[in-house]
């Protein structure tokens, strides 16, 4: 459909311009008194309606739809159905004043759906690389219930949690992560540049060299002589791990080991179930179906293995087994959590007693994450000694006996 720019006045009298698609200008006249505006003027124009080019640079080159997007928009259209804006007028706006110009497409989007008579959850379900299915599942939920714009609060805390978690976890890694790769390096530096230099000096010995020694020229020697091979055998290490975790047996296989990593492993799970708890409790409150819930909410799990799980417990409840059974059967939560269960099942207050479980794990995960760098630290530092210990003992022992033999002339 061709694009045209128009100029319109909103309800306070201020001018508004901006691009529409539309089948003629009569359809973009329609979508502006649909938003609230009167048209002032309206020509064809060969611009995109997200106000940029649509050349290929700028396709390529604009930022891409983040969480924080989402988030922010959840947000503003709550604000905006709790002030009683109609929701044609408020995307209007939010189209008008997006900063990222890849959203204000799909809130265009959004808007010409509405248009033509779609839902607003089936508006969003276009862009699944912006809503996930659980966003979709509340929203639908919303629209049966008539509680739309507390749902889009409730998503909005939804989103901030899960981003919150994952800035935390990100955050407490990046410092071992960086220790890791600088110990690598050095590791390749010495091999590859500073042994090299001592062994032509170890050669001018013409003695027999420690065991260490030893050791350690033939391993620089090695890396050397077959450096690019050991090159290719890792990307293909790398590539071909990436390809079998791509795979759905290779995935749930790799997220159920990541589990038993040690220190890592606990905290993925409890960040896992945290978000699970937390997404279960909201799903409830508003009202889907708890078989529905373990269904969206699965979804919303970052690990495979436990997805699975949560999957396994909606099997059980749809086949009448009590939720408290479930749990049990999926060997995920602590005996703790599934007396919460319990008692949650049994005053049917289970979105409260899930969000209590939700923080529980969270201020879990706050702890573990606190205390990270305090428990691999004494791991770092140990493997930096060993590493610094046969270097000095391959590279200074030969030293120290020439000068033992030439303080002790025979």
């Amino acid at each position: 459909m061709p694009f045209f720019a128009y100029k319109a006045r909103n309800a306070r009298g201020e001018l508004l311009q901006g691009v529409l698609e539309g089948a003629d200008s009569s359809a973009v006249a329609d979508q502006l008194f649909g938003s609230g505006a009167t048209p002032v003027e309206i020509t064809p124009t060969r611009k995109t309606a997200a106000g940029g080019g649509n050349g290929l640079l700028a396709r390529l080159t604009e930022k891409k739809v983040g969480s924080m997007d989402v988030q922010l928009f959840s947000r503003q259209i709550h604000t905006l159905l709790k002030s009683g804006v109609p929701i044609m007028r408020g995307l209007a706006g939010l189209q008008e004043s997006a900063i990222n110009k890849s959203f204000a497409r799909v809130i265009k989007d959004l808007r010409e759906s509405l248009d033509a008579g779609r839902e607003l959850s089936a508006a969003m379900a276009r862009h699944p690389q912006c809503f996930s299915a659980f966003y979709l599942s509340m929203v639908k939920v919303g629209e049966m219930t008539g509680r739309l714009e507390e749902v889009f609060l409730r998503l909005f805390d939804h989103l901030e949690f899960d981003r919150g978690m994952r800035e935390r976890v990100k955050t407490a890694l990046r410092y071992p992560s960086f220790v890791v790769i600088a110990m690598a390096i050095a590791m390749v530096v010495v091999n590859m540049f500073v042994i090299p230099q001592f062994a032509a000096v170890f050669k001018s010995f013409n003695a027999e060299l420690p065991l260490m020694t030893r050791i350690l020229l033939s391993s620089s020697q090695f890396t050397v002589a077959y450096w690019p091979a050991m090159a290719g055998i890792a990307l293909c290490a790398v590539f071909g791990f990436r390809s079998w975790v791509r795979t759905p047996a290779g995935r749930l296989s790799w997220d159920r080991r990541k589990l038993r990593i040690p220190i890592a492993g606990k905290i993925i799970h409890k960040a896992t179930v945290a978000r699970f708890a937390r997404s279960f409790a909201l799903s409830i409150r508003s009202g889907v179906p708890i078989v529905q819930a373990l269904t969206v909410v699965a979804q919303t799990a970052d690990n495979a293995w436990l997805s699975a799980r949560i999957e396994q417990m909606r099997d059980g409840v749809e086949r009448g087994e009590s939720i408290l059974r479930t749990s049990t059967a999926a060997s995920v939560f602590t005996p703790i959590v599934l007396q919460m269960i319990a008692v949650g099942e049994e005053t049917g207050s289970l979105d409260d007693l899930m969000d209590e479980i939700a923080q529980m794990y969270e201020r879990e995960v706050d702890y573990e994450l606190k205390t990270l760098s305090s428990q691999i630290e004494p791991i770092l530092i140990t493997f930096l000694g060993a590493m610094v210990l046969v270097l000095a003992l391959g590279i200074f022992l030969p030293i120290w006996d020439l000068g033992k033999a030439a303080l002790h002339p025979k």
